[in-house]
């Protein structure tokens, strides 16, 4: 799974330090270290529903979960789950 956000994001930095201590894979996609990070994710959050609400509440709608089928969440759980992992 790719996780995107931004390391000064708080519930970003959670997110890893959970997967890691759970030893689950990931790829770090900070959207703040580069352009073409940024214009990524914001094509995924201009085209896909899920990001309907955090855009209605005026928030980013980081960390944002990338599963390895393409099926994108914003939360952390529905991320496990859909990756086959029970989260606890």
């Amino acid at each position: 799974m790719k996780l995107i956000g931004s390391d000064i994001c708080k519930n970003c930095r959670e997110a890893k330090w959970y997967l890691q201590e759970k030893g689950i894979s990931y790829t770090w996609v900070d959207l703040t270290e580069d352009t073409e990070k940024m214009r990524y994710f914001l094509g995924l959050r201009d085209t896909s529903p899920v990001f309907d609400g955090v855009k209605a509440e005026g928030k980013i709608g980081i960390p944002c979960f990338v599963l390895s089928d393409g099926t994108l969440t914003l939360d952390l759980k529905t991320a496990l789950i859909g990756e086959g992992f029970s989260p606890d």
